[in-house]
């Protein structure tokens, strides 16, 4: 029988309920590195302190997730979606962020290289 870790690889285009993944995380932290979150709908998700490493996440949409303390090393975050997102403390070190919308999202504290911070682009939006 494959465990819920083996199920959850390949979440490409699927839908997340946030009670869902609270409820599994209640008992332990979420290893998805490597995962395949294409696309992935992680609106409002709680993903404090999952393990995210290499994992892909082009086009996903996080707006609103909970990110804190999470490890996103080389993690593919191209044109993701992180308006409002809790990052506090996450790890973002070589990770892509091309295209990636972090308006309003909470930085405080994360790991980010200063490569990383002079490919971002920032948008100054009409008052």
């Amino acid at each position: 029988m494959k465990t819920l870790q083996a199920l959850i690889k390949d979440l490409t285009g699927i839908d997340v309920e946030q009670n869902q993944i609270s409820k599994y995380l209640e008992s332990e932290t979420l290893d998805l590195r490597g995962a395949d979150l294409n696309s992935a709908n992680l609106t409002y998700a709680n993903l404090r302190w999952a393990k995210l490493q290499d994992a892909i996440l082009i086009g996903a949409d996080l707006r609103c997730a909970k990110l804190e303390g999470a490890d996103l090393q080389g993690t593919y975050l191209i044109g993701v979606n992180l308006q409002d997102a809790d990052l506090r403390c996450a790890d973002l070190r070589d990770a892509d962020l091309r295209w990636a919308d972090l308006r309003w999202a909470d930085l405080k504290d994360i790991k980010i290289t200063q490569q990383q911070l002079d490919q971002l682009i920032v948008i100054e939006e009409d008052e």
